[in-house]
């Protein structure tokens, strides 16, 4: 079995760690170095330099991370959006075609439209309720089909499972954004995915406190990826690895409070006379809840709302809450509340963001590691007012 041992919270501590701690240190200390001494590297992509992502504290965490999902390899990035966007310039070329889910991140759906269309590569957006309708969307050049786990920010579910099992039939790169789910949630290796993506910023790390990403995956495709990254720079800092390593120590304990936090604001506020909608999957209403149990450990910490009025009403809401912070992100410790029309999908024009069903008046919160009833309480002394 090992020191890590065969369950994810053992994994967590001890995964990726070396055999024998260095000088004793219980804790992975930083190397903060950008240059090793040469020792006979006949790769450039073997060489030890910080660039190349391959320092203690990055191969450690390496490890760890390739450990939780129980996948072949890993790589960290300098965050969520390189790990993302180094994904799809590694494997994909001018003229080639991939699918991808219709309801994403601000940023990965920016990066498609815009970024990456100028480069000469094509896409399809498919409906992930709905796997007899993309095979219709598939053409010769097609590459690779694109998800995530829990869509941002409508906590959508798709069929997942059909999501695998239709890239593996037809020759696709399956990938999927794990970032809302984390491990704990979900391990898309398992479920046949070839490759996973995390903001590391978020559930991984936990604090608030760094910027980071990963892809996690199939060893000949993350190899590949790693080649592109070492070229285009996109390494992290050591100090970063640190404090990445330390905050996934407590990502299981972590995990299952927000899980179970979500959970019950969710019921509360679906029961609420002044909310017209709330999203979370594991909400018996929720269109994807069979299919959700189905698939997940838990449900995440994160739901969104939509409040009875207009923007203003929403606004209001936002300057009465008294704890979570108004800011961007998630995944953190302190909960953090924001409407995604004004951050997260702020880059997207209004009728790109009505047709994927996000209001101006929608509202994301990130459970954080508050008393959840001092959570209620406040949603309630704020929809009072």
């Amino acid at each position: 079995m090992g020191k890590s041992g065969s369950h994810l919270e053992t994994k967590l501590i001890h995964a990726g760690d070396p055999e024998t701690p260095i000088e004793g240190a219980v804790s992975m200390p930083v190397f903060q170095s950008s240059t090793f001494l040469y020792s006979g590297a006949g790769s450039y992509h073997d060489l030890r330099y910080i660039r190349l992502n391959n320092t203690p504290n990055h191969l450690a965490l390496h490890r760890k991370l390739a450990a939780l999902e129980n996948a072949e390899a890993a790589l960290v990035t300098a965050s969520g959006m390189a790990a993302i966007s180094v994904v799809f310039l590694a494997l994909l070329s001018p003229g080639d075609h991939f699918l991808v889910q219709g309801c994403l991140y601000g940023g990965t759906h920016s990066f498609i439209t815009k970024d990456l269309a100028a480069l000469g590569i094509s896409f399809d957006f498919f409906d992930g309720d709905h796997p007899g309708s993309w095979e219709r969307l598939l053409r010769p050049e097609t590459r690779m089909i694109y998800a995530e786990t829990m869509t941002n920010p409508l906590l959508g579910v798709a069929d997942l499972k059909a999501v695998a099992s239709f890239a593996k039939n037809h020759g696709l790169v399956s990938v999927i954004d794990n970032t809302f789910a984390s491990p704990v949630n979900f391990r898309p290796p398992e479920w046949g995915f070839d490759l996973s993506v995390h903001s590391c910023t978020k559930y991984l790390n936990g604090h608030s406190d760094i910027v980071a990403g990963a892809v996690i995956g199939r060893a000949e495709l993350v190899e590949e990826i790693t080649h592109t990254m070492n070229h285009l720079g996109g390494s992290l800092d050591p100090h970063a690895c640190f404090l990445l390593d330390r905050g996934l120590k407590t990502l299981a304990v972590r995990m299952g409070y927000q899980n179970e936090s979500a959970l019950k604001i969710a019921r509360f506020l679906e029961a609420h006379p002044k909310i017209e909608k709330v999203n979370y999957p594991g909400l018996a209403s929720h269109p994807a809840h069979e299919r959700a149990r189905a698939l997940f450990d838990g449900f995440s910490g994160m739901l969104s709302f939509e409040l009875a009025g207009d923007v203003k009403v929403a606004d209001r809401f936002l300057e009465n809450v008294q704890i979570p912070f108004v800011a961007p992100s998630l995944g953190g410790v302190e909960s953090l509340i924001t409407r995604p029309a004004t951050t997260s999908h702020s880059g997207l024009t209004p009728e790109e963001r009505k047709a994927l069903g996000i209001s101006d008046t929608l509202i994301r919160f990130s459970v954080g590691l508050e008393a959840t009833d001092d959570l209620i309480e406040d949603f309630k002394q704020a929809l009072r007012v």
